[in-house]
């Protein structure tokens, strides 16, 4: 059984920082959602798809550890994965990390949900989830 996981680039411009040169640290959140979009689209949830289809992945938690800051001109890579897969809902965590020497900058995971919009109510993921990524269900205690 595969893990989709999908690794992105990045290089820290002008306005991700302040005046120290240091990144803000919203945008991190900013970066890790190109990744989790082209991670979405892995996952059969692109975006052209998800407005035909008017169900959207939606964050409805983020929680991310600020390890050490990365500054003006660095280059990021960004490394999300699936984590866990559940009936309405989802787990992705992503790392980012400075390419010159490695440093882990910051580790994030965002729990997602799968919205109609119309109406704003969720929705179960898709039905092939179970099997595809079973191994990411969650243990029963």
């Amino acid at each position: 059984m595969t893990t989709p996981t999908l690794t992105t680039e990045y290089q820290v411009m002008f306005f991700d920082t302040d005046c120290a040169g240091v990144v803000h640290n919203v945008a991190y959140l900013r970066i890790i959602e190109v990744t989790r979009t082209l991670l979405a689209e892995q996952l059969g949830m692109g975006l052209a798809g998800m407005a035909d289809r008017g169900e959207y992945p939606v964050v409805v938690r983020t929680e991310i550890d600020y390890k050490t800051p990365a500054r003006l001109g660095d280059t990021l890579a960004i490394a999300g994965r699936l984590e866990t897969v559940e009936r309405s809902r989802f787990w992705c965590s992503f790392e980012a990390t400075r390419k010159s020497d490695g440093a882990v900058l910051v580790k994030c995971r965002q729990m997602l949900a799968l919205i109609k919009m119309p109406p704003g109510k969720p929705v179960r993921l898709p039905a092939d989830w179970a099997e595809k990524y079973a191994h990411l269900r969650p243990e029963k205690a």
